[in-house]
């Protein structure tokens, strides 16, 4: 992308960011391992709540949620529950922060991320490397791919060792009600 382009996709997703209050999508997740034949697929609803309740409720194959709320991530695995405290965890707080920004497109910090912008025919991608040597250590780059109106279809978080996982959305709706039920654990 040009400049000009780089910009006006800046500051179109942090528009959109700033009004989103809640998001829900449809979710398809692609687990590639280099050792696999075949990447590991899972499906299931995600659901925001401005400023930071997330809940990615996993469907297919199993159930398996992960709500973060507050300081704490609960963790439902069919039926068996559980909590981790992530406010006295600085590589979960900043996980936490990353997934939150990544659903809403809104990671354009270069003092955090090494920026690079591509375009293809329909879409732009982004792509985000962390600067935090201990955090790259685990994330090498996210790929973050937007629509023509600045909103995330897709998220590519891509580890050191080449290892990646894909989360496409579909089906995504913004500033709609969301029944608190949904965010309960």
């Amino acid at each position: 992308m040009t400049d000009s382009e780089a910009s006006h996709l800046k500051n179109q997703v942090k528009k959109l960011a700033t009004s989103t209050k809640t998001i829900t999508s449809d979710f398809v997740q692609y687990k590639h391992l280099d050792f696999l034949d075949n990447d590991i697929e899972t499906s299931g609803k995600l659901a925001f709540k401005a400023p930071n309740l997330i809940k990615w409720a996993y469907l297919e194959p199993f159930k398996y949620a992960v709500l973060f709320k507050g300081e704490t991530l609960y963790i439902n695995d069919e039926g068996k529950k559980s909590n981790i405290d992530i406010g006295s965890n600085k590589m979960f707080k900043q996980l936490n922060n990353l997934i939150v920004s990544s659903v809403k497109g809104d990671m354009f910090d270069d003092t955090k991320f090494n920026i690079q912008y591509f375009k293809t025919s329909k879409n732009r991608v982004v792509y985000f490397s962390p600067k935090d040597e201990k955090f790259a250590k685990y994330i090498k780059t996210f790929h973050i791919t937007f629509n023509e109106n600045g909103d995330v279809t897709e998220v590519k978080m891509i580890e050191s060792t080449g290892d990646y996982t894909k989360i496409v959305f579909t089906n995504k709706v913004l500033n709609k009600t969301i029944d608190e039920a949904f965010f309960t654990n």
